[in-house]
């Protein structure tokens, strides 16, 4: 996933501080590594919960063909150190979904999903720093690896918070179950997507899930109740083809010009809404981007086809049909010739109610006010999990507590910091506290 940047929750979340970043907050970050209290490191490195987040990190579940077998291994001995039973389950073969129960003591109740996602993106050593999978720490305490934001610190998290709340004599009123899940970072579709259909995923009669959300540079936390729809629209320009000094008509380049011109336009309307409305963010408008555009065989023979490809994110609050007749229109007024596919069209799925009637927003909301944290809930501009969760009908908040720290989510010198990390624990162990009682 998918980090947020901006400098207040009535300031918009521009694409350009999704891709440059607030100066203000890596500032304010820096002034709060000079200023921090020192902590010596070996502190940290004698912490049994950092121990452990780190020799998650040296996991290199990296994309593409992960072999999840070590992952695997791991998740099982935290199981059993933490004296809960544990499942593993095959939906397709060689991708497992691993289940740590945390059972109630009203099972007959709907659960809780913690859900994380094994996988990490890849990585170019040359660009970085540190070995991406062997968690160095510096004299800072941060810890630099690839997942330490996206998202090996919320699963570990969790188990540190279910470690404390066992010691402390919780047991939560209905099952809590810990899952972790493969290939995400691909789109899910042979992890969640695939075990959402499975019998063990309806027997465990879910009822709320809890997810990745974003890395924050200021000092709020972000909360996603909802995700954008994504659509990979492809067009195939067909006309007339010929010699390159002719003006022939209907050729396949003016065809695409057209169309290109006028998802363009839309594109720019959207722009313009985020900057006259400061109030919105990314997640709230459609965004539209050219990715992939071929054809042509040599400079001087007008080519009988082009294809070009789109990624679109809609907003929820977009009428997709009527955006979807839009594009046919405008390819028919282009000449016709175009042939419209999708290589990924996701409906439109509700997003989680936060308000009265949603028992576990409260109990989510109670917690975050009584430890004074300021919280943000917006629809996330990426794509995580939840989607296939609240595609079931099952209400999903997707947070990750860490604030103050440079997004370095799928970028070079991923890191976090030991003590935002352990600090994110304890605002589990709230947040799950009190869901635990729901």
């Amino acid at each position: 996933m998918k980090a947020i940047k901006s400098k207040s929750p009535n300031t918009k979340i521009s694409c350009i501080s999704l891709i440059l970043g607030n100066r203000r907050a890596f500032e304010f970050g820096n002034w709060q590594r000079t200023h921090r209290p020192k902590m010596s490191t070996e502190n940290w490195e004698d912490n049994e919960e950092i121990k452990i987040f780190r020799e998650y990190l040296r996991i290199a579940t990296v994309q593409p063909d992960v072999d999840y077998t070590e992952c695997v291994e791991f998740l099982k001995r935290q199981a059993h150190s933490l004296d809960l039973p544990v499942d593993v389950i095959h939906p397709v073969e060689g991708k497992p979904v691993v289940i740590i129960k945390w059972l109630g003591t009203e099972p007959e109740l709907p659960s809780i999903i913690l859900n994380s996602h094994m996988d990490v993106v890849p990585v170019f050593r040359d660009k970085w720093t540190h070995d991406p999978f062997a968690a160095d720490m510096d004299e800072e305490g941060r810890i630099f690896a690839r997942g330490t934001q996206d998202m090996k610190s919320v699963g570990t998290g969790y188990l540190g918070a279910i470690r404390l709340l066992k010691a402390s004599g919780v047991q939560p009123k209905r099952n809590v179950f810990v899952t972790f899940v493969p290939d995400e970072e691909i789109g899910g579709e042979l992890g969640m997507q695939e075990f959402v259909k499975t019998e063990y995923y309806s027997n465990m009669n879910v009822g709320f899930s809890l997810d990745e959300g974003g890395t924050s540079e200021i000092d709020l936390f972000y909360v996603f109740y909802a995700e954008r729809m994504r659509w990979g629209l492809k067009l195939n320009f067909s006309g007339t083809s010929g010699h390159g000094s002719m003006l022939l008509p209907s050729t396949a380049g003016v065809k695409l010009n057209y169309v290109l011109n006028k998802l363009t336009e839309f594109r720019e309307s959207q722009v313009q809404r985020l900057a006259r409305d400061q109030t919105i963010n990314i997640g709230d408008v459609t965004t539209i981007n050219l990715t992939q555009l071929s054809g042509g065989v040599q400079s001087n023979v007008v080519p009988p086809h082009f294809e070009a490809v789109f990624d679109m994110r809609l907003s929820i609050t977009l009428d997709v049909v009527a955006f979807e007749k839009q594009i046919h229109d405008w390819c028919e007024e282009a000449g016709g010739g175009i042939e419209i596919s999708f290589d990924e069209k996701e409906p439109y799925v509700a997003p989680t109610k936060i308000d009265d009637s949603n028992p576990f927003w409260l109990a989510f909301k109670a917690a975050t006010d009584e430890l004074g944290l300021k919280i943000y809930p917006i629809v996330c501009p990426g794509a995580t999990d939840s989607r296939n969760i609240r595609a079931q009908g099952i209400p999903a908040l997707g947070f990750s507590p860490i604030k103050n720290t440079t997004m370095r989510i799928h970028d070079h010198d991923e890191y976090l910091g030991a003590d935002t990390y352990l600090k994110g624990i304890q605002i589990y162990k709230k947040i799950l506290g009190n869901l635990a009682k729901v």
